[in-house]
């Protein structure tokens, strides 16, 4: 399984970039654009649609309460912005 053992940020005066650390082997990750909007109830659809599993990979979220997983946004009971998905 695919952990994410850290991220930062990284300011290039533009768009700025994200850069990731993984720790574990990467299957297949993707980009979701544009960027659709998603409540607290249509993340499960998304996990649905996006992963092989439901236990199994990660779906990023950008939300008011900053960039997390969806297990975490669905634990604190926030929408936001699919970002991309990793397993």
């Amino acid at each position: 399984m695919v952990i994410l053992e850290s991220f930062e940020y990284v300011d290039d005066h533009r768009a700025g970039k994200i850069v990731v650390e993984l720790n574990g082997r990467l299957n297949k990750c993707g980009v979701i654009s544009p960027r659709f909007d998603v409540g607290v109830k249509e993340i499960e659809g998304w996990t649905a649609r996006l992963l092989p599993s439901r236990q199994f990979g990660y779906i990023v979220l950008t939300t008011s309460a900053g960039i997390m997983d969806h297990e975490e946004a669905r634990r604190k009971n926030v929408g936001g912005k699919v970002l991309g998905f990793f397993y």
